[in-house]
């Protein structure tokens, strides 16, 4: 092991002057690697000489430089980026057409990440994130997410249009590992899409990948996603296993999936591409072939979100509570951003150990749990968009909502 260690701290030190064993691996993106500088690797090699093989990662503080400046509840919100490919699904008479829409819906969240290998703020308990679409055609969309558990972190969301009569309610439940040369995240939990003008449907459920940051103690840092998850609408019997392929020492390519569609026993399609790049799904009846989501033609139209000023959050909001962190980030300032995020760590324990001395239980502002699932705490009128409109309004943005 200490071998490992050396040939790492070699290779940080280069990384000022880089050489060709520096670049980049064949076929990623330049936005998908990191390259440590020498303080930084300094502070890695430090980290890593306390992890064993197999350490779970929840109670592990990593350094500052490794971070996203937005927490994983604003993070979530990557997958509501492209709501036109979901929009109108309900007006598809064929069950499949449907299916394959909630697909392009999925594939296209991935494509968003942020340059490097980094990772969001870990949210404390009772965080939440808020935010507003206002769409081109004149609807709204509505979404709101909340750290319901610190141990473990359960992270659950809900998001919904009215007027485009699609409703999303989900969490997620993530674990890290150390693997040695690599941090594993499994990411548990669900998303559970409703098209409101079909109820028949039922729910359409997906679950995640697992993600992947290889390298860190040799080659080059680079963040993959693998393994396999799935889509399905057990109304309809349709169903999607679709595998994130990691890539090979010797063979494959970074970014790939492959997948299959099938309804009932039969098999009705293949989904085939790179989730960075170009996704395409090819019908086994007919071989014509599709494309479910073009990242270098269409990832730019992104959705954008109205999220209040700092000033008029609330404390537990995610923009403001990590203000003082993100700051930092942004001005590469590490010592100041770890002192940031330290304060609010060290704030959120003392919070904890006043709940445990007076016995008080958290409990969540949002989200209720029902049968082993986290849902809304939300009666949403059926029948009439601008009822729902407003219930959701005034549910995630109180009138006189009390600061927490």
């Amino acid at each position: 092991m200490m071998g490992l260690f050396s040939q790492a701290g070699s290779h940080i030190k280069r990384a000022r002057g880089l050489s060709v064993d520096d670049r980049a691996p064949e076929d990623t993106e330049p936005d998908d690697t990191s390259i440590l500088d020498e303080n930084e690797g300094s502070v890695i090699l430090s980290l890593i000489s306390q992890l064993r093989v197999g350490m779970d990662l929840s109670k592990v503080t990593f350094p500052t430089f490794v971070l996203e400046p937005r927490s994983m509840l604003e993070r979530i919100t990557d997958f509501m980026s492209h709501p036109d490919l979901i929009f109108g699904a309900e007006n598809c008479d064929d069950p499949e057409e449907r299916f394959t829409r909630i697909l392009q819906y999925y594939l296209a969240g991935w494509h968003i990440k942020p340059k490097g290998v980094k990772k969001p703020y870990n949210p404390v308990l009772g965080e939440f994130f808020r935010c507003r679409y206002d769409y081109p055609n004149g609807t709204q969309g509505f979404f709101v997410a909340e750290q319901v558990s610190h141990h473990p972190p359960i992270s659950a969301f809900f998001y919904i249009s009215p007027a485009n009569r699609v409703c999303i309610v989900g969490e997620l439940r993530p674990k890290s590992k150390f693997l040695g040369n690599s941090v594993s995240t499994t990411m548990e939990g669900e998303n559970r899409i409703t098209l409101m003008g079909v109820p028949d449907d039922g729910e359409y459920v997906v679950t995640m990948p697992n993600m992947y940051a290889r390298g860190i103690l040799f080659g080059k840092m680079v963040l993959e996603l693998g393994d396999t998850c799935i889509v399905k609408n057990q109304k309809n019997r349709l169903f999607c296993d679709l595998e994130f392929k990691t890539k090979g020492f010797f063979s494959g390519t970074y970014n790939a999936i492959a997948g299959r569609v099938r309804r009932g026993n039969s098999d009705t399609g293949e989904v085939s591409g790179r989730w960075s790049h170009v996704m395409e799904f090819k019908s086994i009846k007919s071989g014509s072939k599709r494309v479910l989501f073009d990242a270098a033609k269409d990832g730019q139209n992104i959705a954008p979100k109205y999220v209040p000023e700092i000033e008029q959050q609330e404390p537990y909001e995610s923009r403001r509570l990590w203000k003082d962190l993100t700051q930092a980030i942004e001005e590469r300032n590490m010592e100041r951003a770890t002192e940031a995020k330290s304060a609010v760590e060290d704030a959120q324990r003392e919070l904890r150990r006043k709940r445990e001395e007076s016995g008080e239980k958290f409990v969540p502002r949002y989200f209720e749990r029902h049968d082993g699932r986290w849902e809304p705490k939300l009666k949403i009128p059926r029948d009439d968009s601008s009822e729902a409109i407003d219930a959701v309004q005034t549910w995630i943005w109180p009138p006189k909502a009390e600061s927490r």
